[in-house]
């Protein structure tokens, strides 16, 4: 969870920029990510960026066990992104893990490591390849470097809701690929809803003024997994080409479907104009089996392979909307499709995308 805090306009440039405790951090990736951000011109980014001292420290040694553990899975594997991600919560879990307070105690931490180290090699022996010299190494050399960005993350989100401060909150992925309640067990090792938010930052769920879900126009996700609006004829690669479909970290081609959407204070709903040249949209509204439809979407991933989805058509715009800087800038028919949305989920959409740059945003009252 990355949170900006600032005072409004004035601070919109100058915004503290925090990662909580409820993730995991990768530091190469961290220092890696803002060196790219200074050669883009972005000034003062290391005084802007703070880190809690409670994130769960994702290492190499996490990176080599989820392709070990891929491949024991055999066809069942998740289609993970091999970043060590799944590993490292699984450590944090069974309280194995490594804090990243426990990085500037460095006996501590090499114990740690090696305890980790000791017990991956007893399970895969020779198939985990890992170099525990070079990552103490590499941590000696963090150490220092560190030390300005790590804050005790309890205190930090206290003391920025009892000043009133303004805070966004930014969280990663989406509903389904929560650990409880999306398509298990093809899901990511967190909690991605409302409630991670709030236990990841400690956050006062009194202070929340507005939640607001970011959705596709269509659906889309990486990796294995049920996926019953999925199409991989034409209709799929046309909105994996023109949408621009592959993987932020792996760049792998996201399987591309119809709607689906959750429930918000308001919805962002992103890439209008993809659809622009389809003739048919199809919107899956419920599943059913035996002529019966579902309460909702089920855990049992055996009734929803053999579940039919249930569609609403509606008819394309076929034209452009890339341009539209209005609610009424777009086609009637584009129009007609976002209300459809509203009313079928009783959502507000406040917020419609209509191409990559930033200006191409719709925002309605």
């Amino acid at each position: 969870m990355i949170v900006q805090v600032g005072n409004g306009e004035a601070d919109k440039y100058h915004s503290m920029n925090f990662i909580g405790s409820g993730v995991v951090f990768h530091v190469p990736s961290f220092f890696s990510e803002l060196r790219e951000l200074e050669e883009k011109g972005l000034t003062a980014v290391h005084d802007r960026i703070l880190v809690s001292d409670r994130v769960n420290v994702l290492l190499d040694l996490h990176m080599a066990v989820d392709g070990l553990e891929e491949r024991e899975l055999g066809d069942a594997a998740i289609g993970t992104t091999r970043r060590g991600i799944g590993p490292c919560y699984q450590t944090s879990r069974a309280r194995t893990g490594i804090k990243l307070t426990d990085v500037f105690h460095p006996d501590l931490f090499e114990q740690k490591v090696r305890r980790l180290a000791d017990g991956y090699q007893k399970r895969f022996g020779e198939l985990f390849e890992y170099d525990i010299k070079a990552e103490l190494a590499r941590f000696d050399e963090y150490r220092e470097t560190l030390k300005k960005y790590v804050v005790d993350g309890v205190s930090f989100m206290r003391s920025a809701q009892q000043s009133d401060t303004k805070i966004v909150i930014e969280g990663a992925n989406a509903l389904m690929l929560d650990v409880d309640y999306g398509s298990y067990p093809f899901v990511t090792s967190s909690s991605t809803t409302l409630a991670g938010i709030i236990g990841g930052l400690t956050l006062n769920p009194k202070n929340i003024t507005e939640t607001v879900g970011v959705v596709k126009a269509y659906t889309t996700r990486v990796g294995a997994g049920a996926f019953k609006t999925e199409d991989t004829e034409e209709i799929g690669t046309k909105l994996q080409e023109i949408g621009r479909e592959w993987g932020t970290s792996t760049g792998r081609r996201r399987r591309c479907g119809c709607n689906s959407i959750n429930y918000y204070t308001s919805l962002n709903l992103t890439k209008l104009d993809v659809l622009d040249t389809f003739e048919t949209i199809k919107i899956a509204i419920a599943y059913k089996i035996d002529g019966e439809e579902l309460d909702s979407y089920p855990a049992d991933l055996d009734i929803l392979n053999r579940a039919e989805v249930v569609y609403h058509e509606m008819p394309g715009w076929q034209k452009p909307t890339t341009n539209a800087r209005t609610y009424y800038d777009l086609p009637k028919a584009a129009r007609d499709y976002v209300e459809y949305i509203e009313k079928f989920v009783g959502v507000k959409i406040k917020y419609i995308g209509t191409g990559p740059d930033r200006e191409a945003m719709i925002q309605r009252s």
